[in-house]
Parts: C-alpha cells; structure tokens; sequence
C-alpha cells in the first residue's frame, strides 16, 4: 500500500553556488560514498532527501546524514536509511520506499514512493502530510 510520495526538483548551478559558499554542507548532507560524486550527481540525491521527507510527511525526526543512495548491482539507487531516520521509518510501518532520479538541462529531480505492507499499521501512525499525499494519489 502506497502510504507516500515526494518530489523535489533542484537547480544544479543553484546546488553548486550553495556549496561554494558553504563546504561543510557536503559532510553535513552526504555520506562519504556520495562526496565524491559530480555535483550534479549531489543535487539530485539532495532532490531525492527532500522527496524523501515529503513523502513521509515531515522532517521531524529525520537526520541527512542518515539517508545515502546507493546503487544496486544493476545501478538503480536506493536509499540506505541508519540511526534515527530508520527508526522514524520504521516506526511508520514503512517497509519499501522507491527512489527515482535524473539530471538533465540544469536542473535534477528526485521521486520517492513510500510503501507499507500493514495498511493499518500505516494509517494508524501517517502524518497529515503523509494522509494528504495519499488522497492526492488516490483521486
């Protein structure tokens, strides 16, 4: 059952003046796997941490530097989810979540399902935003 979704959309050269003036964000956000990335690769795994916190409803209890994306053997990315981020997950009855990006013409995007197996379970502890995201889809 789809509990939530998210999108993010992120301006590179935007992303890339961000980090120029302040460096430190790419150890505050990002694990040492990702650093060394393009940073066009960067805006779009930050797409994809904003996506994220849409599709759960909210921030609160979410840490960046808890979430990185990693490919599987085949290249599709995956979110690694640690520490306290995965216990606010976890505690949502969250079981899968779905990651979607790209980067094209300066701009990156990020999509991110959120699924349940326990539908009650789900309901029972989804956030307004997470209950408003649902009805969207389902209308």
């Amino acid at each position: 059952m789809i509990v939530g979704i998210g999108v993010d959309i992120v301006d590179i050269a935007r992303f890339e003046r961000t980090v120029e003036r302040t460096p430190r964000l790419l150890d505050r956000m990002f694990g040492p796997s990702e650093q060394a990335l393009p940073l066009r690769s960067l805006a779009a795994r930050y797409a994809a941490r904003e996506a994220l916190i849409k599709a759960l409803g909210g921030s609160d209890g979410l840490q960046f530097k808890d979430v990185e994306i990693t490919p599987d053997a085949s290249g599709q990315p995956w979110f690694t989810i640690t520490g306290s981020t995965a216990v606010f997950v976890a505690d949502r009855g969250i079981t899968t979540i779905h990651l979607s990006m790209s980067h094209d013409a300066g701009l990156a995007i990020a999509y991110v399902v959120a699924e349940a197996e326990d539908a009650a379970q789900a309901a029972g502890s989804r956030g307004p935003g997470i209950e408003a995201a649902t009805t969207e889809a389902a209308g």
